[in-house]
């Protein structure tokens, strides 16, 4: 698969369309933070959003995970609000644990965490709004 430059690429769409789990890597308990209101976002949409976060309980009314590897259930779309120094680690996580794609949101690029998702087969998409892409291709 491929980073795309081109946001409006049908892939996307059908990506977002078809995907029903999404976890939120880096979803902060704070409403004010993007993360936390793009979770809100998406979870209104009908999307099944499990947040990851080392410490918090639960947020958005959803259980909260330590990782990744601790969600008992397959991944549809890895969404990552972390610095890109971190994100290859979680694209690691991202292929042991199944998940289909990895999504790193805007200002965010990583090209080891790109070569290691695409080299497992996930689709990666890089310095986009989930939030933002849905808004655009599923009106």
């Amino acid at each position: 698969m491929h980073h795309w430059h081109n946001p409006n690429h049908p892939e996307l769409t059908v990506l977002l369309r078809e995907a029903k789990t999404i976890a939120i890597v880096g979803c902060s308990p704070k409403p004010d933070r993007p993360s936390h209101q793009i979770a809100a976002f998406l979870q209104s949409r009908g999307y099944d959003v499990i947040p990851v976060h080392p410490q918090a309980k639960t947020i958005l009314g959803q259980n909260v995970y330590p990782s990744l590897a601790e969600i008992p259930v397959t991944v549809d779309i890895v969404n990552v609000f972390l610095r890109a120094a971190s994100t290859p680690a979680v694209a690691e996580e991202a292929v042991r644990t199944g998940a289909g794609a990895l999504w790193l949101q805007q200002d965010i690029i990583s090209d080891e965490a790109y070569r290691i998702a695409t080299g497992a087969g996930l689709t990666c998409i890089m310095d986009l709004c989930i939030a933002v892409m849905h808004r655009l291709l599923l009106r």
